[in-house]
């Protein structure tokens, strides 16, 4: 297998896992010292497959539907960009209701002892939506308790906060373009430093 098709089975396989809850998997896609920064999570490779599990035990997951990855890779290193809808279903004030966080998942890969690992993922946050999951009922949501939240993640950041799970302010998103290009430009200085 080259390694492209490698590189990309690797980040497939990690999202798989987190999906539907193979943790023993999803922990061989991910070097244990791996940074892993997401709304919710911030911390090693082994500590995010441990909250994950976690998570899921009470009753909050996420799936994703992803698009193709694209894959830049040099002798051991790899940057790889995948567009994803993050699912969720959660209930607010009583009312089941829908999340769909559309953003685009910026991963750092390296060969290590002859096999590929992540090393980090970084989410950029695009926009978001929330919709009550039965039709006709009704979800009341204060204008208030959105003042302030970044539009890029706006509506995961009002769902996660309501089930307990604080957000950080300083995740990258679409709103704020500067640190965003830094992202990308530290990315691949990291896969050629010569540029």
């Amino acid at each position: 297998m080259d390694d492209v098709t490698e590189v990309s089975q690797l980040i497939l396989r990690e999202r798989r896992s987190r999906d539907r809850g193979w943790w023993s998997r999803m922990g061989e896609c991910l070097a244990a010292d791996a940074a892993i920064r997401l709304s919710w999570f911030r911390g090693s490779g082994a500590d995010f497959v441990a909250a994950s599990r976690e998570m899921a035990a009470r009753g909050d997951s996420a799936t994703h539907t992803l698009g193709p990855p694209v894959v830049d890779v040099l002798g051991a290193k790899a940057v790889v960009e995948v567009a994803a809808a993050i699912h969720m279903r959660g209930e607010l004030n009583g009312v089941e209701a829908d999340l769909t966080s559309h953003a685009r998942l910026l991963y750092r890969a390296e060969r290590r002892t002859g096999r590929w690992l992540i090393i980090s993922l970084d989410p950029v946050y695009e926009r978001d939506s929330l919709v009550p999951s039965v039709p006709g009922t009704h979800l009341e949501i204060d204008p208030d308790t959105l003042a302030g939240t970044r539009p890029s993640y706006r509506m995961l950041t009002h769902l996660l906060n309501a089930r307990g799970y604080p957000v950080a302010d300083d995740l990258y998103g679409d709103d704020r373009p500067a640190p965003v290009q830094r992202l990308y430009r530290s990315l691949f200085d990291w896969l050629d430093p010569k540029g």
